[in-house]
């Protein structure tokens, strides 16, 4: 059975830590504005004070697992505040990036959000409101806004990302740092789900910054063995380091359904 294994043996998923994007996008919420205020493109908003206290936190966390139980594959958003995350996350844990593999992968990119980039809630009523008519109507999953992306526009990425998993990193212990969509998508793939199914979960709330949400491998479930998963928006390295927990939606996110 060990001989037909392709998956790694243990897959962790991470929302990077809080950015300046999440704090901008609380401001403008807060004060009914229409557009959230960063002056940054999207790829470069930086981690916030907190957001890099969250990461140093979940960084504490590995780094008190034993070497078996540590990361030998890190892949990453290139997205500042993802790379950022991983960046320190492996600082923390007094893993030297050097000692393995670390790939900056544009698929675990942010989805793009095209003309509603940046936009609140009650902005997008206001400018667009034939758009938010339209994506009520479809709903969030299959809704693609002009030059955006829609659920299955970044499952349609992901899908090539799980064949490289399967290629190039069976039997590692592979850490994923990237973005809220991306987490579950990456859920909906490996969990075998469909949209209503994936979509209760989203619903259920945000995942929250630096949280886990992994899987190990188990050689006797399905033909051939597979990932099960082992944790859902695991928060307690941050609890446990003091950290506070935030779970705001990412910066250019439309509003949830």
């Amino acid at each position: 059975m060990d001989a037909e294994q392709k998956w790694p043996d243990t897959l962790w998923i991470v929302r990077h830590g809080q950015s300046a994007g999440n704090v901008a996008r609380d401001l403008a919420e807060a004060a009914s504005l229409p557009r959230i205020d960063v002056a940054e493109r999207d790829m470069d908003v930086p981690l916030s004070a907190l957001g890099q206290q969250q990461a140093d936190a979940l960084g504490g966390w590995f780094g008190g697992q034993p070497p078996s139980a540590q990361p030998t594959v890190v892949l990453t958003s290139p997205y500042l505040r993802a790379r950022s995350t991983a960046e320190r996350v492996l600082a923390a844990a007094g893993i030297r990036r050097e000692a393995l593999t670390f790939v900056a992968d544009e698929r675990l990119r942010e989805k793009e959000f095209g003309i509603l980039d940046r936009l609140t809630r009650s902005g997008i009523a206001e400018q667009y409101p034939e758009l938010a008519e339209q994506r009520a109507h479809v709903g969030k999953f299959y809704f693609r806004p002009p030059g955006g992306e829609s659920w299955c526009d970044v499952i349609l990425r992901l899908r090539s990302l799980i064949d490289t998993l399967t290629r190039d990193h069976r039997k590692e212990r592979v850490l994923i740092v990237a973005h809220q969509v991306i987490v579950n998508c990456l859920r909906y793939l490996l969990e075998r789900m469909d949209e209503a199914q994936i979509l209760a979960i989203d619903k259920l709330g945000d995942v929250p910054n630096c949280s886990i949400t992994s899987y190990l491998f188990d050689p006797a479930a399905g033909r051939h063995g597979k990932l099960v998963l082992d944790l859902s928006n695991f928060v307690v390295p941050l609890q446990q380091a003091g950290a506070p927990v935030t779970s705001a939606p990412d910066m250019p996110a439309a509003p949830k359904s």
